[in-house]
């Protein structure tokens, strides 16, 4: 009965022993390293891309959609409505869908027509764990050096973009 006694008070410390500390389990790698996803991209033409083609001295606005969302759709339609605002950032569209899908999206957007805006599909979803996103869309905002300088998760004024841009 004592072993018993004694293995019910210290299963708790034990159990405890091996876990990982909560703030480093909680906190998603893109704050750890506050860069730009280190993932592969694909572009339209099936050409690999990653962070380190973005341009250089240009703050990036990185905007994880899904091809199937209605806030996406809104927002992309914004963006477009409003690029000029944009200036001289660059604006990373990434979707974890396949190719062809991203294909649609860019052929119905016609992104072909906003040099600032590079889209790309990651079907992976290494982006998506990278970013921990929940909620499409996922805003991430970096500087001229490409340090994180504001994220958000799901609709977003485009005013509170621009103020970091």
């Amino acid at each position: 009965m004592r072993r018993w006694l004694f293995l019910f008070l210290c299963l708790p410390v034990i159990l405890n022993a091996q876990s990982v500390t909560p703030s480093a389990a909680q906190t998603p790698p893109f704050k750890q390293h506050g860069i730009i996803s280190p993932v592969p991209l694909t572009l339209y033409s099936g050409q690999v891309f990653t962070k380190n083609d973005l341009p250089k001295n240009k703050p990036v606005m990185v905007f994880l959609f899904s091809v199937e969302c209605d806030h996406c759709a809104h927002m992309t339609e914004d963006i477009l409505k409003n690029i000029g605002k944009f200036g001289k950032s660059t604006i990373l569209m990434v979707t974890p869908f396949k190719l062809e899908r991203m294909k649609a999206w860019y052929d119905q957007y016609n992104i072909k027509n906003y040099p600032n805006i590079i889209m790309a599909a990651e079907p992976t979803r290494q982006i998506a764990y990278y970013y921990d996103l929940k909620n499409f869309p996922g805003i991430y905002i970096y500087d001229r050096k490409h340090k994180l300088v504001a994220d958000y998760e799901g609709t977003v004024k485009l005013d509170t973009l621009l103020k970091h841009l």
